[in-house]
């Protein structure tokens, strides 16, 4: 029986998702129409919105529904009013390629060797040219290290900047509130905490004003046309009122018995489900094949889109080794995961690591 300790990725849907899905699909109606069928359409997404902005901490009116966490990232780097843009290092791919295709100028905010962003190095930044959109990421989807970000908020607004946070693996596995972290911009995503695939949002402040990435209807207050995928919504509001994981003991054991691993950014605060670490001396994807041969799904924090595994942006910005980046797997545990999963995932570690031995 396979193990799948791959939730950074994607978590399995949850059942409560797929039932607030199926009920969704069953009402057939457009949100945007006003007879009866239009308007219960219209109901449930209503409390869909409600649902996900009280579960950060916002009112209803501040949520843009999106297709995911990259079209939320997108719409808040293209749309905010800004001259220029100072994005961290190791944001995700969709946070940096739309900095560097929004037309705008672009500063590269340096971590240090944990991950963490340098908040001397963002204050020069903020000094050095007009008005900026900071965006920096609540927790790392790699190493899971997350990010001071009250203290970028405060450094951010006493230059009268603007703040996004790519909170997306950070929702639902430690606690998210948009008011208490002082950001601008929030972005979330379902699919990464048991709702479905092709759900997102984008929280915006009230009163900040933001030019839509899609033109047409008026949809999400004219902040998103098109006509909102209802059933994924309903998903996406049910699973993220789901208790919030507690899992943390499970990753500890888990590097508690990973003999000879290096673990990365083990010295920084970290979220409670992920573990980055490397075999010195075993590439990742040898080490990535052998575990699924063992009945493992697990991923290199690097993995591309072409499901290979690509060099890592954020090791390399932390300053790791190129040896030990390159022998860089990651572990996410979620809401499927169990004590016996763990030291099966130990065990297989084990044999590996004594097959390499032997070698």
């Amino acid at each position: 029986m396979r193990v799948y300790l791959d939730h950074n990725a994607t978590s399995p849907l949850k059942e409560v998702a797929r039932e607030a899905m199926l009920a969704a699909l069953e009402l057939g109606g457009n949100a945007s129409s006003i007879h009866e069928e239009g308007r219960q359409a219209h109901a449930l997404l209503d409390g869909a919105r409600e649902s996900v902005g009280r579960a950060v901490g916002a009112i209803a009116p501040m949520v843009v529904f999106t297709s995911g966490g990259s079209e939320a990232n997108n719409l808040a780097l293209k749309g905010a009013p800004a001259e220029r843009l100072i994005v961290s290092a190791i944001e995700h791919p969709s946070v940096l390629e739309a900095a560097r295709g929004s037309g705008r100028e672009v500063d590269i905010l340096p971590v240090d060797g944990e991950g963490v962003v340098d908040l001397e190095a963002l204050e020069r930044l903020l000094k050095a040219g007009p008005k900026a959109l900071v965006s920096v990421m609540l927790a790392n989807n790699e190493t899971g290290v997350i990010e001071p970000l009250r203290d970028v908020a405060a450094l951010a607004h006493a230059h009268g900047a603007l703040l996004h946070s790519d909170a997306v693996q950070a929702l639902g596995k430690i606690p998210v509130n948009f008011g208490l972290l002082g950001v601008d911009l929030l972005s979330l995503s379902a699919h990464k905490l048991g709702g479905p695939v092709g759900a997102g949002a984008l929280i915006v402040r009230d009163g900040l004003a933001l030019e839509p990435l899609i033109h047409g209807g008026g949809q999400e207050l004219r902040r998103r046309a098109g006509t909102e995928n209802l059933a994924a919504i309903a998903g996406f509001a049910a699973a993220v009122q789901e208790k919030r994981l507690e899992i943390m003991a499970l990753r500890d054991h888990l590097e508690e018995g990973l003999e000879g691993a290096v673990i990365l950014g083990a010295k920084a605060e970290r979220l409670p489900n992920t573990s980055c670490f490397a075999m010195p001396g075993l590439s990742a994807e040898t080490l990535l094949m052998a575990l699924d041969l063992a009945g493992f799904a697990v991923s290199s924090g690097s993995a591309c889109s072409s499901g290979k595994v690509a060099k890592s942006h954020v090791l390399a910005a932390m300053g790791v080794a190129p040896d030990l980046a390159n022998a860089a797997i990651r572990v996410s545990l979620g809401w499927t995961t169990t004590a016996q999963d763990i030291e099966q995932f130990i065990s297989a570690w084990g044999r590996i690591k004594a097959r390499r031995k032997a070698a």
